[in-house]
């Protein structure tokens, strides 16, 4: 279902324009500069429909001019203005005269017809700044009988300035053309002919694309006597002596203020929605299509009707409306919500943490939204987590706004956070937060961290210097991960191992580089080898750019032979193929880590999306444990003889690290947990987010003006679990992902005499689980990793709206739904072997 439908549903047809020369400055030459002063009318104005249309369908059909532009529009329009038109070589320009108290809008269209008549005689490109739709690069084509004018849009600088997504894999593209032909015949324009095209759809799905076209077109008639010419010292006293009500105005169009009559108030809007918000319909994709209807009208509100929404509503739905009134980005909503919220108190903790979760997914964050974040972490803050959450964020804010102002403390306090205290969860708040931020200058401080004795630092730094672009990774830092690879100076943990071994692969490795750590296979603790093998073969199998390099060192014998290369275990890599479309590419990995007495080390799973020549890293929920050998009287591994015993998850959403949560910290806390565990998932993120959000105005050349808008909203439920059974000598963890996608465009072009409009989208509903189980009774323990979609509605959808002053209106809506079939995800056979061990029964 390809959606490009054009926008216009009404155009002037057959309307009559005429214009005689008022007075001439210096002799008309083509290549000399002169002044040419004209006067221009419009009449016997008609308005039909552009579209071929039943007579029951069209809106337009019996309504008259005036009855469409109404008595003051149209005398308006039909009443004469005046052109000066000034050519040169390099500049030309066009300043109309006419009646101040004339609507914008028909001033607009005016602007429109005086734009068709500029061109020059000469071939050669040039900036032009008085054009109906800004100021653009303009390349003419000239030949004896014709001159073609191609406005390069791209180039256009126009008043309102919109704003897109931070992530082109998430945004909006756009494709423009304009071009002008006109004909000349002995020197007179004989017609004028433009045609103007804008193409706007979203990166991850080309298909759901808007289209405005606008057309113009004159065409002389005839030619006879005008009034005698009038002569003057500039063109200004003549249009003085002409009439003096007449001003000048520049040719860029003005922005139409258009008034809605019977719109909702913002409590009306979030009346209709709100059932649609709670808890148990975030799953649903009504839950963000609603979420896009608040947030228009949030966007539209004051301070004060925000304040009355959010201290009027119920405890269930107040954490979703709390995500809508940050994700409106307005100067109205952000101060509503920071006066809302008490964050001195430790009650809240959750609309606190929604606020700021949604703060660092911003589409287009301001500097105030970081001020404000610095602000409040210098403040008092009742909880320690909320403290850490509001650093981390401000990591993610900080890399998508430029350095200037305010940004250059946050910057300075970021990079020296790390050695500014000596509390551990302070010290990996800012090195989360570093790992948001991306900042070239935090490589040095991320390299010293990841060579700590502390685990946790050194893990943080390491998977954050894995999110940096390979040209940041130095030698110097090359030869740090290497040192920690091969344990040259100290002994390192696995998962520390495992994470510089990542980054060397992902960073342009060298041949030595690539041989040393083949050759390092086989030396390593009994799972550590397994991983490093899987993983060296899901290289090779998934080609990734490492791929040759390993190749060609794999023809050495010595690094490449059956003894190395045949090492068991449960440890394992695999990346593969979520979906493949022309649009976008979605790709996972899965790494596991065990430790050699058969509890897991670490699970690391990974969503990428790529479009338009962009990664977005769409997903990473970590899950690691350390120190669990006790409950099963199991020897520990090298380096991990005094690890405290842990579990927790980390999650990376949307290119945005949140805040790690802990399933359990110490034996006691263990223990408490171990005869309390109810399997019941921990949450990690639960919200709703504004993925996509693109804005603009369309200036067109015919003087009118259309306005583009993108959103995409998502509702997400991302949970976690651990399940331990000394009984059974049985582990099982799993991430489970929940969600539900709506991106809706729509483009409008909504005068003060006419509305028009074209609204294309898609949704769907989504589950993802990723569940590992593992039983330990016996060596080899058992493994089992499954990764299932289940089967899930995609819609598209159409609409097209028009309306009247009279309230006459015209809608038509079309829609295809299907269901894609679920799935188990493949991984290694090695898995598939183990799964059918595992769940014996069953299979």
């Amino acid at each position: 279902l390809a959606v490009l439908l054009s926008l216009f549903v009404f155009f002037f047809k057959q309307s009559s324009f005429s214009f005689y020369y008022i007075v001439l400055v210096n002799n008309y030459n083509p290549g000399a500069n002169h002044l040419l002063l004209s006067c221009s009318q419009i009449s016997n104005v008609q308005v039909e429909s552009a579209g071929k249309r039943s007579r029951k369908n069209n809106i337009f059909h019996g309504s008259s001019a005036e009855s469409i532009l109404g008595k003051v529009r149209l005398e308006a329009l039909q009443r004469p203005f005046m052109v000066l038109w000034k050519m040169g070589k390099v500049i030309i320009h066009f300043i109309m005269y006419h009646k101040n108290a004339e609507p914008a809008t028909i001033k607009n269209l005016k602007r429109g017809v005086a734009s068709m008549l500029m061109m020059q005689l000469k071939s050669g490109k040039m900036l032009e700044v008085n054009d109906a739709s800004g100021k653009c690069l303009v390349e003419y084509k000239a030949t004896k009988d014709q001159v073609i004018r191609i406005k390069h849009l791209d180039t256009c600088k126009t008043q309102e300035m919109g704003f897109t997504t931070h992530s082109p894999v998430l945004g909006v593209s756009g494709k423009s053309a304009s071009e002008t032909v006109i004909t000349l015949e002995n020197g007179i324009i004989k017609s004028a002919d433009v045609e103007e095209t804008h193409t706007l759809s979203v990166n991850a799905r080309h298909k759901a694309a808007t289209k405005v076209l606008s057309r113009q077109s004159l065409t002389l008639k005839k030619i006879e006597v005008g009034p005698a010419e009038v002569a003057g010292k500039d063109a200004a006293s003549v249009v003085k002596s002409l009439d003096d009500k007449l001003m000048s105005v520049g040719v860029m169009v003005e922005k139409v203020k258009t008034k809605c009559k019977g719109c909702p108030t913002l409590m009306d809007t979030w009346k209709a929605v709100r059932s649609q918000l709670e808890p148990d319909s975030l799953s649903k994709a009504k839950a963000p299509r609603s979420f896009l209807t608040l947030l228009h009208s949030l966007r539209k509100a004051s301070k004060s009707e925000i304040l009355t929404v959010l201290r009027n509503c119920s405890k269930t739905v107040l954490p979703q409306l709390v995500d809508a009134v940050t994700s409106a980005q307005t100067s109205s909503s952000l101060a509503a919500i920071l006066e809302f919220l008490d964050f001195s108190k430790k009650e809240g903790l959750v609309l606190q943490e929604r606020f700021l979760y949604t703060c660092g997914f911003a589409s287009h964050p301001t500097e105030t939204m970081l001020q404000s974040l610095l602000e409040l972490s210098q403040g008092k803050i009742g909880s320690t987590d909320i403290k850490e959450s509001t650093v981390i964020i401000m990591g993610a804010l900080l890399r998508k706004l430029c350095l200037k102002g305010a940004l250059v403390k946050v910057k300075k306090m970021l990079l020296a956070g790390p050695d500014s205290t000596r509390v551990e969860s302070e010290v990996q708040m800012y090195l989360l937060a570093l790992k948001n931020a991306l900042l070239p200058e935090g490589v040095p401080v991320l390299a010293k961290y990841a060579e700590s004795e502390v685990g946790a630092f050194s893990t943080i730094a390491i998977t954050a210097l894995q999110r940096y672009n390979p040209e940041l990774i130095t030698p110097e830092v090359k030869k740090m991960l290497n040192r920690i690879y091969h344990q040259n100076q100290r002994i390192y943990e696995k998962n520390v191992r495992a994470a510089a071994a990542d980054v060397i692969m992902n960073s342009s490795p060298s041949y030595m580089e690539v041989k040393n750590l083949l050759l390092s296979i086989g030396h390593l603790p009994h799972e550590m080898n397994k991983y490093m093998l899987s993983k060296v073969q899901d290289i090779l199998r998934f080609e990734m750019p490492a791929c040759k390099l390993v190749r060609q060192v794999m023809k050495d014998m010595v690094s490449h032979n059956y003894d190395r290369f045949s090492k068991t275990g449960s440890s394992s890599a695999f990346s593969g193929f979520m979906a493949r479309t022309a649009d976008v590419t979605c790709t996972y990995n899965l790494d596991i880590l065990y430790s050699g007495s058969g509890t897991l080390r670490r699970s690391n799973m990974n969503i990428y999306g790529q479009s338009n020549n962009a990664l977005l890293h769409g997903l990473q929920v970590t899950i690691e444990t350390q120190g669990l050998e006790s409950l099963i009287a199991a020897t520990p591994d090298e380096g991990e003889e005094d690890l405290e015993s842990f579990a927790g998850m980390s999650a990376l959403l949307f290119d945005v690290q949140l805040r790690p949560v802990t399933f359990f910290k110490g034996y006691s806390d263990l223990m408490s947990k171990m005869f309390s565990m109810s399997g019941d998932p921990i949450n990690v993120v639960k919200g709703l987010i504004l993925l996509t959000d693109h804005s603009q105005v369309i200036p067109l050349q015919s003087g009118l003006r259309a306005s583009a808008e993108f959103q995409g909203g998502l509702a997400i439920d991302i949970s976690g679990g651990m399940e331990f059974s000394l009984w059974y000598r049985e582990s099982k963890t799993s991430v489970n992902n929940r969600g539900a996608l709506v991106v809706i465009g729509n483009v409008t072009v909504d005068t003060d005499f006419v509305s028009a409009g074209v609204e294309v989208g898609f949704e769907t509903e989504a589950t993802l689980d990723f569940i590992t189980t593992v039983q330990f009774s016996e060596y080899p323990f058992l493994v089992c990793m499954q990764m299932d979609k289940t089967t899930f509605p995609f819609r598209e959808m159409v609409s097209k709206q028009e309306k009247l002053p009279s309230g006459q209106t015209f809608s038509s809506k079309r829609s295809r739904d299907q269901l894609v079939p679920g799935s188990e995800f493949p991984l290694h056979l090695e898995n598939s072997n183990m799964c059918k061990k595992v769940f014996e029964q069953a299979w």
